[in-house]
C-alpha cells in the first residue's frame, strides 16, 4: 500500500464520523493538556523558589542556633535557641579563609506604628555588611553604618513593602519616625525591591543596628542567625567545613553530632528544594496522566467499533489481495493519527492553561521543550499501544467470514 493511499484512507476513516472521532480525540486533548499544564506549574514553582533562594545572597552559608541536623530536619522555632553570639561571627570573619563578609542578625516580628498607620513585620538587627551578604541595594538614603552599631543608634532602614504600608506607595519616608515596641526610630533609608511575598520577603522587613536590637528589643547578646558569604562558589564547601570546625572548637564540643548549631549552604537548600518540587511535579503529572489512560481506552473502544462496522470492507480488501500487514497498518495508522491530533491540540490547550494561570493569578509557570516532547511521545505510545489490538483483530479476520458478515 502506498503511503499516500494510507493517509488518504486514514483521513476518510476519521472524518466519516466526525462526532465520534471528535469525542475520542477530546479524551487525549484533556489528558495531554493536563500533563503539560501540571508540568509547567511544577517547573515554574521550582524556578521561582530557586530564584528566590538565590536572591537572598551569593555563595551564601547560613549558621543557625539549635540542634539542627540538616535542611530537611529544621527544628520548630528556628532562632529561639541562644547558642550563637556576635563573638562567633567575629571569629568566623577573622579566622575562616575564603570569606568575603559575615553578617550576624537578630530577627523577630513586631507591631510597627507610624503616624496613623501600623503593620506587623520582621525587624532585623544586623551589621553594615548585611547588604553585601544578602544582595540588598538601597534606593533612598543609606544603610546602617558601623558608627550606628557602635553608638547603639535608633535608626531604621525600611523595605519597600513596609514603607508603602506605613507611609503610602512610593512615599519619601527618609527622615520620618516609626515606633518599634514603643521605641522611636528614625528612618534613614529604603531598600530596592527584590520581589517575593510571605514572611521571608526582604521587601517586607525593617533593618536596625544589631546592638540596638539586642539591648532595646531582644534583651540578649544572642543572635538568630549568622550569614557568611564565601569568595566563590567553588570555595563554599571548604568554608562550610571550616565554619563548623571553628564553632565546635569555640563551643567546646568534641562530638559534631552534639553541635548546638547547624551550618547550611545555598547548595544544600537548593538541592533539598529541587528534590521536593521535582517529586511534586512528577506526582502532579502522574495524576494528570490518568486521564491519558482513559483517553487511550476511548481510542481502543472506537477502533474496536470501527473494526466491527467495517468487517465486510476488510473482507473485500483481503479478497482482492490486501495483505494482513496492510490491514493492520491501516487501523494502526488511524489510531496513531487520532492521538497525534489530540496531542497537538492538547499541547496548545496546556500552554494556554499555563499562560492563563500566570496571567490571572501571578503564579510562575514554565513550558519546557521536555514537556512537549514527552507529550508527543506519550501520544504516539498511546496510539500504538491501544491501537495495536484492534488493528491485529482486523488483520486476522477470515475474508470469507468477513464478506458474509451482516
Amino acid at each position: 500500500m502506498l503511503i499516500t493511499d494510507l493517509f488518504e484512507e486514514t483521513y476518510f476513516a476519521i472524518f466519516a464520523n466526525k462526532v465520534r472521532s471528535g469525542l475520542t480525540i477530546l479524551g487525549i486533548v484533556i489528558g495531554i493538556g493536563s500533563v503539560i499544564a501540571m508540568i509547567s506549574i511544577g517547573q515554574g514553582a521550582t524556578g521561582s523558589i530557586e530564584t528566590s533562594i538565590q536572591s537572598m545572597g551569593s555563595n551564601l552559608i547560613t549558621v543557625s542556633p539549635g540542634f539542627q541536623r540538616s535542611f530537611s530536619q529544621v527544628s520548630t522555632g528556628r532562632g529561639s535557641a541562644q547558642s550563637l553570639t556576635i563573638k562567633d561571627a567575629d571569629a568566623i570573619a577573622q579566622e575562616v579563609p575564603n570569606v568575603t563578609a559575615v553578617a550576624p542578625e537578630v530577627s523577630r516580628r513586631y507591631q510597627i506604628v507610624a503616624k496613623s498607620q501600623n503593620t506587623n513585620t520582621q525587624v532585623v538587627g544586623t551589621v553594615a555588611d548585611y547588604p553585601m551578604v544578602k544582595n540588598v541595594e538601597i534606593s533612598q538614603g543609606s544603610f546602617i553604618s558601623d558608627q550606628n552599631i557602635r553608638s547603639l543608634s535608633k535608626v531604621a532602614v525600611l523595605g519597600p513593602t513596609t514603607r508603602d504600608d506605613l507611609f503610602g506607595e512610593n512615599a519619601n519616608s527618609v527622615g520620618q519616625t516609626i515606633r518599634i515596641n514603643g521605641i522611636n526610630f528614625k528612618v534613614i533609608g529604603v531598600t530596592k525591591s527584590k520581589g517575593g511575598t510571605g514572611f521571608g520577603s526582604q521587601d517586607d522587613m525593617i533593618f536596625i543596628p544589631i546592638t540596638t536590637a539586642q539591648k532595646f528589643l531582644a534583651g540578649s547578646d544572642a543572635v538568630s542567625m549568622i550569614s557568611v558569604q564565601a569568595e566563590s562558589y567553588q570555595a563554599m564547601a571548604d568554608v562550610q567545613a571550616s565554619v563548623s570546625n571553628l564553632l565546635l572548637q569555640l563551643h567546646n564540643i568534641a562530638d559534631p553530632q552534639l553541635a548546638d548549631f547547624s551550618v547550611i549552604s545555598q547548595q544544600d537548600i537548593l538541592a533539598s528544594v529541587s528534590s521536593i518540587t521535582n517529586t511534586m511535579t512528577i506526582l502532579l503529572a502522574a495524576i494528570a496522566g490518568i486521564s491519558l489512560i482513559v483517553g487511550g481506552i476511548g481510542i481502543m473502544n472506537m477502533m474496536m467499533t470501527t473494526v466491527t462496522e467495517r468487517t465486510r470492507e476488510i473482507g473485500l480488501r483481503k479478497a482482492i489481495g490486501a495483505k494482513r500487514k496492510d490491514i493492520s497498518l491501516q487501523f494502526l495508522t488511524e489510531a496513531v493519527m487520532l492521538t497525534f491530533l489530540g496531542g497537538a491540540i492538547g499541547i496548545l490547550l496546556g500552554a494556554g492553561i499555563a499562560q492563563g494561570i500566570t496571567f490571572f493569578t501571578g503564579m510562575a509557570t514554565k513550558i519546557s521543550l521536555f514537556s512537549i516532547i514527552l507529550a508527543f511521545s506519550v501520544s504516539a505510545a498511546i496510539g500504538i499501544g491501544f491501537g495495536y489490538w484492534p488493528a491485529s483483530k482486523a488483520a486476522k479476520l477470515n475474508p470469507i467470514e468477513a464478506l458474509r458478515y451482516e
